[in-house]
Order: structure tokens, then sequence, then C-alpha cells
């Protein structure tokens, strides 16, 4: 019988692991060392920082570098534009919130509880992480393929977990790629109303309603 989280993506460092930190780099740009590695870190996070403030037409590379403390032409070294960095970071921040939220599903003793886990370690990621939804919500616009991937990838993850727990007996045996959208669709909007537009619950009760809702809709027959 499979164990419940066998599906989950293995968790590794906050960026993900040095493989996947090392393919945000543009081609043939991937750093060779730990040192570089550190550098391209630094540049993803003042990317992140300063598209979130900014966005991204407004942005610009030299406040990237200005941010992490590093030349202007070190950017060059990783990245070939900003339009290059912008893509590795939405993949960067995708990654982030899928290590962040993995440990917390696999220790979760069922699947309802792994879906409340997930959300809220969701939210307790996003309050620290507000410009996410800028960063994100921008993609759509300025490099729709890394917005769909990010969304895709997600549902997928979501619907892998789900049919995972309806053949462990745990859910309804139907669930299907709906179900997945569904869960994804409501997390992020509750990210967006408890997470980034105000604090007025914890994320215990968020978790706590949703999981109520999902036990009962997810219910075997």
């Amino acid at each position: 019988m499979r164990k419940r989280g066998e599906t989950a993506t293995p968790v590794t460092e906050r960026s993900g692991d040095q493989g996947a930190l090392d393919a945000t780099a543009s081609a043939g740009k991937a750093p060779r060392t730990d040192r570089g590695r550190r550098t391209l870190r630094a540049l993803l996070d003042a990317a992140a920082a300063e598209f979130g403030d900014k966005g991204f037409h407004e942005g610009s590379i030299s406040g990237i570098t200005r941010r992490a403390g590093v030349a202007l032409g070190t950017f060059y070294t990783y990245f070939d534009s900003k339009d290059a960095i912008f893509r590795a970071l939405v993949r960067d921040m995708s990654d982030q919130v899928r290590d962040h939220v993995a440990p917390m599903l696999r220790a979760a003793p069922d699947q309802i509880a792994a879906e409340r886990a997930g959300l809220l370690s969701f939210l307790e990621f996003v309050r620290g992480h507000k410009e996410i939804y800028r960063i994100i919500d921008e993609a759509e616009f300025v490099d729709p393929e890394s917005f769909h991937a990010h969304y895709s990838t997600t549902a997928e993850r979501i619907e892998q977990r789900l049919k995972a727990a309806a053949a462990r007996g745990e859910i309804r045996a139907d669930v299907s790629a709906v179900h997945a959208w569904a869960i994804m669709g409501m997390n992020v909007f509750l990210g967006l109303r408890y997470g980034v537009w105000d604090e007025d619950r914890t994320p215990d009760a968020v978790a706590d309603t949703v999981a109520d809702m999902l036990r009962a809709g997810l219910a075997p027959k």
C-alpha cells in the first residue's frame, strides 16, 4: 500500500536543490562554485525585492545589483537580461513555495490534514513574502509561459496527491483536475485576502475553516 505523501516533491534547500538553483541562470551561465551559487541566490533575492517594490517595468538591473551588493557586470555573469532574471524569479518563487509546503504535507496523518497543513504553511509563507503576488501576477503579461507553468505544475502536484489519497480510501474516488484547480484557486485567493491584504485572522483559523469544508466535500462516498 502506498503511504501518504509518496507523490510529494522532495524537499530541498530554500531555493530548491543545487541543480534547480543552477538552472535558473541563463543558458551557459550556471555557477560552478558555491560562491557563485551564493551570488546567484543574492541576485534572485534582490530581484524579488526590486520587482516586488517597483514592478517589472520600473524595476532595473542596476536596482537589482545595488540591492544584491554586487557590481553591474556580475549580473551578466548569470543572466542575459532583465527578462531573463524575471523568468528565473517566477520559477524560483514557485520552487520556494513548494519547498516550504512539502514537509508539512508529508508530516500530516491523512489527506485532509495535509491540505490543511499545506494551506497553513502557504499563508505563513505569503505573510513573509507578500511580493510574490505582484511578481506572479505580472508574469501573466511579462512572461505568460512562466505564469502558466507556475499554476499548472502546482495544480498537477495537488491532483497527484489527491489521487494517491483516493487510492488509499481517504477521500472520494472521483477526484480529478477540477478538484485540484479548485483547491489551488481557493488557496491563492485566501493567501491574497489573509496574507497580503489583511492579517485579521490567524492562518490556523483560516486553515481550520477550509479543512472542515474539504472534509465534507471530499469524504469517501
